[in-house]
């Protein structure tokens, strides 16, 4: 065994809020199960920091999980100016909605906007089939 093999992936812990995206939609009527919807579904914007403290580049795939799933996206960097550290972004769709808890609170709507996760890269994995979240 060589050194590295001791060494663990740097994880952070973020909070994720999903939005919606007219060009993911756009393809997901296009084709709900294509390559173009799950390049604009299967990711993660994170703070440029985060990004570095993780040790990725860009396109660079991540694992993202907590108590009620786990996936395997792309990492992009959000774009914001004003910092985000500790903060992500999904699209909604498949990838995001896996991490969803259940529990409505009695309100029927799932919670979009505060979902709590560790992330830790996944390079050289592939992203998470959309047909396995099913």
């Amino acid at each position: 065994m060589d050194f590295g093999s001791f060494l663990t992936n740097p994880e952070i812990k973020v909070k994720i809020v999903t939005y919606r995206d007219i060009f993911q939609d756009k393809a997901m009527l296009e084709n709900r199960f294509g390559e173009e919807y799950r390049n604009r579904s299967a990711i993660i914007k994170l703070d440029p920091a985060d990004l570095k403290q993780l040790n990725l580049k860009i396109g660079d795939t991540v694992t993202i999980k907590n108590s009620f799933g786990s996936v395997v996206v792309k990492a992009e960097e959000s774009g914001y100016e004003t910092p985000h550290r500790g903060i992500a972004y999904m699209p909604k769709g498949p990838w995001s909605i896996t991490l969803i808890s259940d529990e409505t609170g009695g309100t029927g709507v799932p919670k979009f906007k505060d979902i709590s996760v560790t992330i830790t890269s996944a390079k050289g994995e592939k992203v998470t089939e959309i047909e396995s979240l099913f």
